[in-house]
């Protein structure tokens, strides 16, 4: 039998499926993989979250949303811990929240073998989907974005770094 406050965490798991990035809204705190453990006790509820990179100037945002969420459904003592360590990465985030990067316009993260190790290249079009593209800056519209352009279609787009 599941427990009282085991019931009430898979809840709120559920309710952060709601809260959105609010620098790419498509995407959930889930999808980001940022939230890394929901935890109830004694009627408080501890959320523990990961910030995409430290400094990350949405979090206080993300952490007000997710605040504002929760009291909604009438949870009231909410705490937030955020850990630096081990550094959020891109492989945390879901393949839902990849494919929802790519219909809204952004390149998800990708990465391609070399023998030297792992790598960044010929990224892939989200408008067009070639591979003929060009990284034009290293920091996009947020800093966990970078700029390239198709030189097929010819758009600029943002690509959503490997960390």
């Amino acid at each position: 039998m599941v427990s009282t406050e085991k019931q009430e965490e898979q809840k709120i798991w559920k309710l952060l499926e709601q809260v959105s990035d609010p620098e790419v809204p498509v995407l959930s705190v889930n999808d980001l993989g940022i939230i890394r453990k929901v935890e109830i006790i004694n009627g408080e509820v501890i959320i523990t979250i990961t910030p995409t990179y430290s400094g990350c100037p949405a979090m206080d945002t993300i952490n007000m949303d997710i605040r504002l969420k929760l009291i909604e459904h009438g949870y009231k003592n909410i705490t937030f811990h955020s850990i630096l360590s081990p550094a959020w990465t891109t492989d945390w985030m879901s393949e839902e929240g990849k494919r929802k990067l790519l219909e809204y316009g952004i390149a998800p993260p990708q990465y391609q073998s070399d023998k030297k190790g792992m790598k960044e290249e010929n990224i892939e079009c989200p408008q067009c989907h070639s591979h003929n593209t060009k990284l034009l800056s290293q920091f996009g519209s947020t800093a966990c974005k970078a700029l390239y352009q198709c030189y097929d279609c010819k758009e600029p787009f943002d690509y959503f770094k490997c960390h």
